[in-house]
């Protein structure tokens, strides 16, 4: 065989190898795509959906006069629920009315809407923590999938890598390869007319040539949310100094809740650090007021929320995560001195703890404003396309009684590139690996059958 010929074999089994797991990996993944994608978009506009849902208990009107001290409002929550103060969220401007949260007698924990003007409690809600209400945890939950237990949360983080793989294999299928005249139509334009399987194939390969860049980057920051790539980048940028660092808890004991127990919503580089312990388990606890009127003087960003110590040696905490990243901060306050125990900035964080917060909040439109909203929405919907124009694609071709899977070129082994590609991309991404190993398995048992038969 000429050089040339060998090339032009390798390049065909390459070419129809990756075509043949973009094929499969895009089948399989299609309904959990679709449904990050969903979910993922209502979820971009929780706080205006929140809003619209229960303007009632929201919003209030503002008024000249000085708002009620937040023990004055706690107070009118509880006696119109009785329970034990969880939580405690300052009006976040004007026109907000105060969150108080409460445990009641039956287990659950609400929080309880006070206008923070005349103290008139204005209804409640099941705590949705930060999701803010019942419906919007509801989609928050179905977007991770954690209605369905770890298995399924390894089945969205081994999606979230194959997402980033298939879009590298499909930049490399749609890659422009000696085309001329009318084949120069699939790159950057779509041909044929609506309903063709050309018009579908040229949708789908000019959609997700757009979209390339806000898929994988929607992918890699939802990534640090998973159980074991989320846990083990985690673990990394902690080893090597670049993620929370050293010495914050030496001066002062700690428990053993990670703050992710304890507050609605932690930043995700410091929610599985522990909460510290008060100096003192005994005396007289500082009041919510003075709490606040700490908070306030620290220059806390409007939005924060406190959570009221349960045991004798817990702390005050208070957490905001703003629009404006820059701004998100972590304090803990001792339960009977005030003293600030531990106050976390961003600035704080190393480099990767950095860069994790900055992509977690894009990933959640919040960095950018209505920007960042629309243009994750318009890229979730491209999302959508890609998955319906790909169905579309292959079922239009497929022909009668048969699945219509992409062959490999027979006799030819598999390139040492791909072997490569392949063995990179699942010591990178672990779910993805042990799925590659399943179909591959798969794949093996399919040929040892077909060998058989025609034996």
């Amino acid at each position: 065989m000429t050089r040339t010929t060998q090339g032009g074999a390798i390049g065909s089994a390459l070419y129809r190898a990756l075509w043949r797991w973009h094929f499969f990996a895009g089948l399989i993944c299609a309904p959990i795509v679709i449904l990050l994608a969903v979910t993922g978009s209502i979820y971009l506009f929780k706080d205006e959906i929140n809003d619209r849902l229960h303007r009632d208990l929201r919003i209030v009107a503002p008024q000249g006069t000085e708002r009620l001290a937040p023990s004055a409002l706690v107070a009118k929550a509880l006696d119109a629920h009785p329970g034990t103060l969880k939580g405690y969220a300052p009006p976040e401007a004007p026109d907000r009315a105060a969150g108080v949260q409460i445990l009641g007698a039956d287990g659950l924990k609400d929080t309880v809407y006070v206008d923070p003007y005349s103290g008139r409690v204005l209804g409640s809600l099941w705590d949705g923590g930060a999701a803010g209400s019942p419906s919007m945890y509801v989609v928050r939950k179905l977007h991770s999938l954690k209605y369905a237990g770890w298995f399924a949360e390894r089945i969205v983080e081994g999606v979230a890598g194959w997402m980033v793989l298939m879009t590298a294999s499909g930049i490399y299928l749609w890659w422009p390869r000696n085309r001329s005249g009318a084949q120069k139509g699939g790159v950057v334009t779509v041909r044929g007319r609506p309903g063709t399987r050309l018009f579908w194939r040229d949708l789908h390969a000019v959609t997700g040539i757009f979209v390339s860049v806000f898929i994988v980057f929607l992918a890699m920051t939802g990534l640090p949310w998973s159980g074991y790539w989320g846990k083990t980048f985690y673990n990394v940028a902690y080893a090597v100094g670049m993620g929370m660092p050293d010495g914050y808890w030496d001066k002062y004991p700690v428990s053993t809740v990670p703050l992710k127990d304890t507050v609605d919503r932690a930043p995700w580089i410091v929610e599985n650090q522990p909460t510290p312990l008060s100096t003192t388990a005994a005396g007289v606890p500082a009041t919510l007021d003075e709490v606040v009127r700490t908070l306030d003087g620290l220059g806390m960003a409007p939005g924060y929320a406190v959570v009221v110590p349960g045991r004798p040696d817990g702390v005050f905490t208070a957490s905001v995560y703003p629009d404006d990243i820059t701004r998100e901060r972590v304090v803990h306050l001792d339960q009977y001195s005030g003293k600030v125990l531990f106050d976390m900035q961003l600035k704080d964080l190393g480099l990767f703890g950095r860069l994790a917060e900055w992509g977690v909040s894009i990933h959640m439109g919040q960095a950018f404003g209505l920007a960042n909203q629309l243009v994750l929405l318009a890229s979730l919907v491209a999302m959508v396309g890609l998955v319906v124009s790909g169905l579309a694609m292959w079922w239009k071709r497929r022909p009668a009684g048969s699945l219509g899977a992409p062959r490999l070129p027979a006799g030819t082994a598999a390139p040492w590139g791909l072997v490569a590609i392949t063995v990179a991309a699942g010591l990178f991404f672990p779910m993805v690996g042990i799925s590659m190993l399943a179909f591959a398995a798969i794949e093996a048992a399919a040929y040892g059958m077909r060998a058989l038969r025609t034996a």
